[in-house]
């Protein structure tokens, strides 16, 4: 848009816009967002940030509306369980009456883990079953398909988009290129 209003703006600035007006626009948003239902999906994919895999843990409810999501270098326990923190410390975010997982080993110790602390609901059920997933599945494919506006972009800098735009503290390190942008205070 600012190139067609003949301005020529440096990709790093349009990055700092984002990262100092996201959290309020977040912040301001909030009170309009609707609460998301107790019926988790939850799944994982790789994609390659700076040509290493990671894995992009995500969760939506049965209406596909996007719970958490999360970006780790490993995908076990200690990943799922960390997921599953950060999805149910979510404000907006009901706790779940039952999670939809893929058959990933590590999901049902990370639940029975987060059900003795007492974050997760003694109640809540755990369903493996790999074709209840598949709204996120449709998510997943969606996100890093390169079409529309991200059109000749690579998957890293989708995912890039995404993690940015979506919660500040998932960035990692490993997101930023140039040490101005670790100064302003993400990561």
């Amino acid at each position: 848009m600012l190139r067609e209003q003949g301005w020529a703006v440096h990709h790093t600035s349009i990055f700092r816009w984002v990262q100092r007006y996201s959290p309020e626009l977040a912040r301001r948003c909030q009170a309009f967002l609707k609460s998301t239902n107790r019926s988790y999906r939850v799944d994982e994919t790789y994609i390659k940030v700076k040509g290493k895999d990671r894995y992009l843990y995500r969760a939506v409810d049965s209406t596909g509306q996007t719970i958490d999501f999360l970006l780790t270098a490993k995908r076990d326990k200690a990943a799922a369980k960390r997921f599953f923190r950060q999805a149910l410390s979510g404000s907006r975010n009901s706790s779940p009456r039952v999670i939809n997982v893929d058959k990933n080993a590590a999901y049902p110790p990370a639940v029975k883990e987060l059900k003795a602390e007492g974050l997760l609901s003694r109640r809540c059920r755990l369903r493996q079953c790999k074709f209840l997933n598949n709204i996120v599945e449709i998510v997943f494919t969606q996100m890093t398909k390169t079409s529309g506006f991200a059109a000749g972009m690579s998957r890293d800098h989708i995912a890039d988009l995404h993690f940015v735009v979506g919660h500040q503290d998932s960035i990692n390190e490993e997101f930023h290129q140039s040490p101005l942008l670790c100064k302003a205070g993400v990561g």
